[in-house]
């Protein structure tokens, strides 16, 4: 019994650090497309700049016709916004993992594709896809500091 009850304690920690690690990953890459971490081409800093990420989009989807290229990279840097404040909040939790979780899918799966199959998996991809899958799995009565939680029990 003692395993049981401690186990319903550890889920509510369990997925709020869940949740603040993917909006984290989310936030932060967003942040270096606008060049908040640093210009291009300096230690630490993926793109740099919205340019930099749109070369890199064009490459990781090559399948997305060349006139929709740019609305492709602000269609992923949008929805990386969104999914970001929505898990920080916790607005939302259970559809913002799911959603996240197809979008690390398939992020990885056009990484592995279309550069190579180390790149998904030393940047954790399918990693961050399972915890989202974890979180989307969870019981709701663990989403802990989160809106959901102000109106799940009102």
């Amino acid at each position: 019994m003692k395993a049981v009850a401690r186990r319903e304690r550890v889920w509510p920690v369990a997925t709020v650090l869940t949740r603040l690690a993917l909006a984290a990953g989310f936030l932060s890459a967003v942040a270096d497309r606008f060049g908040w971490w640093g210009p291009p081409h300096t230690a630490s800093v993926g793109w740099g700049d919205f340019a930099a990420y749109t070369a890199y989009t064009h490459t990781l989807s090559p399948y997305v016709p060349d006139g929709l290229q740019d609305a492709a990279a602000w269609a992923a840097t949008t929805a990386e916004s969104v999914l970001g404040l929505t898990l920080l909040a916790g607005i939302l939790v259970r559809w913002s993992a799911w959603a996240a979780a197809a979008l690390l899918l398939g992020f990885a799966l056009s990484m592995g594709l279309f550069l190579d199959w180390e790149a998904p998996l030393s940047n954790s991809v399918f990693a961050a896809a399972a915890a989202a899958l974890l979180l989307a799995l969870a019981p709701v009565d663990t989403f802990a500091l989160s809106v959901d939680r102000i109106f799940t029990y009102r």
